[in-house]
């Protein structure tokens, strides 16, 4: 994982926040919590999607957006990003 392209960019970290509380959103919820333009988050998801901290499920045109936190490396960054916070 590349944690300095991962980290470097604040629209990433507000959607992994916002996934990490939440679990799941679709890009309207995402875009609407984290005052993203639609092509920017968009951008960022594909990123978090490539890096394998974010899949997405499809339901027709319904596109939902996920973390596994069951997975050590996505809660180990779920607690990175927690102790960041709390510095």
């Amino acid at each position: 994982m590349d944690l300095e392209r991962l980290l470097s960019s604040k629209g990433r970290i507000r959607i992994l926040k916002l996934l990490f509380s939440e679990g799941q959103a679709n890009i309207s919820r995402i875009i609407k919590e984290t005052g993203l333009h639609y092509r920017l988050a968009m951008r960022h998801l594909e990123e978090l999607k490539r890096l394998g901290i974010v899949a997405e499920k499809k339901y027709g045109k319904l596109r939902i957006f996920e973390v596994d936190l069951t997975d050590p490396k996505i809660s180990a960054l779920k607690e990175l990003l927690d102790r960041l916070e709390k510095l």
